[in-house]
């Protein structure tokens, strides 16, 4: 009997958790209409296995590469764009090279595009994008 009252506490947890969970949705929806930088946010939430590259000093990048491998992810992809692209490469490459070599991880995809966005000028500008698929 203790078993049906614990499956009967744990329909209304449930059935709770659905209502928040709803609730929180329809604020949710609210968030992304009203601000923009939720849908950036929610879109690198998606990429858990992706290092973007910056202007952070050089062995960070390949720091995380690593972790990510270490964690058991079978693919990191480095993503780089404009004047990072170059550093992009280089962490790719020395990750793999340098650090990687008994877990046998290869490049898999090279993909290279471009993005067009606005600058802080209001302009419409075009940046090139870079992004290496890593695999075990």
């Amino acid at each position: 009997m203790t078993t049906q009252n614990t499956t009967n506490s744990k329909d209304s947890e449930a059935e709770r958790f659905t209502l928040d969970k709803e609730n929180k949705s329809s604020s949710t929806n609210r968030e992304q209409e009203e601000n923009p930088s939720f849908l950036r946010k929610e879109a690198k939430k998606s990429q858990e296995n992706s290092i973007f590259i910056g202007g952070k000093p050089f062995m960070n990048y390949v720091t995380g590469v690593i972790m990510q491998f270490n964690n058991g992810a079978d693919e990191v992809k480095v993503k780089a764009r404009g004047k990072f692209i170059s550093k992009g490469v280089d962490v790719a490459e020395v990750a793999r090279r340098k650090f990687l070599v008994e877990q046998n991880v290869s490049v898999k995809n090279v993909a290279i595009g471009s993005e067009e966005f606005e600058n802080k000028e209001g302009k419409l500008v075009n940046v090139s994008v870079l992004e290496i698929t890593l695999k075990k």
